[in-house]
């Protein structure tokens, strides 16, 4: 019997709100919540693996089944990281293995926000 023990859900730093772009000038705050969602999917190893995610069967994914994307498993680690940091994903450890998911107003609140609503 293993003595790991299941952490809890790590908590976004950054929660994706904003209004469609078109709707009003966004405020400082949500300026700087929207460039970092954005700066995190800038890189395409960090796109590669929020797709991977948001794709997989279940809504979520070991990182083991994710971390074929062309770099070394401490650099995908640390795309994990920007990306958990960004508010983009959640992650939960289940003994050795770390799994991921896109948080769940994420993709709804992006492509609201670029939403062209006809006026």
């Amino acid at each position: 019997m293993s003595n790991a023990k299941v952490l809890p859900l790590l908590e976004p730093q950054v929660v994706p709100c904003c209004p469609p772009l078109n709707e009003r000038p966004l405020t400082q705050e949500e300026a700087v919540r929207t460039a970092a969602m954005f700066k995190a999917l800038g890189d395409p190893v960090r796109l590669r693996l929020f797709s991977a995610v948001a794709s997989h069967q279940g809504g979520e994914a070991c990182v083991c089944d994710i971390s074929d994307v062309g770099v070394s498993q401490p650099t995908v680690s640390h795309h994990l990281k920007k990306l958990r940091e960004a508010g983009l994903l959640s992650s939960e450890r289940r003994g050795t293995w770390v799994y991921y998911r896109v948080e769940p107003s994420v993709v709804a609140a992006m492509g609201q926000m670029l939403h062209h609503s006809a006026a």
